[in-house]
């Protein structure tokens, strides 16, 4: 195998299967385990991979109301709320974005009232002027990553 899309070629095995042995990785990518671990050790380096976690269906273990909340921050603000929602537990991703509000977050939460209980709490913060949350009736596609190109 020539190395011209090795990393590349890793990450979608990982993407396939993050449990992989270092020797079942050197096989399918018909390598050695050396040079897979030494191409590994440098994606995780480089922050291109961050880390090896299971991916959750949050529904089966009690977390089955997700909501999308949309906020503006007041003034510069900005900071501290994305700070105090990346804090928060329940908050699975925070975006600050360009549009008519300033953060997106989607938070997990066990029923209604939970999400109610939280997202008040959330909203006594004096730097968000303007809020609007949905709640998520379907999941049509979560946590989905995708391959690497690797065309010549």
């Amino acid at each position: 195998m020539t190395y011209e899309h090795l990393d590349s070629d890793l990450v979608n095995e990982l993407l396939g299967n993050g449990r992989a042995s270092l020797r079942s990785l050197a096989e399918e990518l018909d390598v050695s385990v050396t040079t897979v671990s030494n191409h590994l050790s440098d994606l995780e380096d480089e922050g291109v991979i961050e880390g090896y976690t299971p991916v959750l269906n949050y529904d089966e273990v009690g977390y089955d109301v997700t909501a999308i909340m949309q906020l503006k921050a007041e003034g510069n603000a900005l900071p501290e709320i994305t700070e105090t929602l990346q804090d928060h537990e329940q908050m699975i991703s925070v975006y600050e974005v360009t549009g008519n509000y300033d953060v997106i977050a989607i938070g997990k939460f066990t029923d209604t009232d939970d999400m109610n209980d939280q997202i008040k709490a959330l909203l006594t913060d004096p730097d968000i002027n303007q809020s609007n949350t949905s709640v998520v009736l379907n999941s049509v596609s979560e946590n989905e990553q995708f391959e690497l190109n690797t065309d010549e």
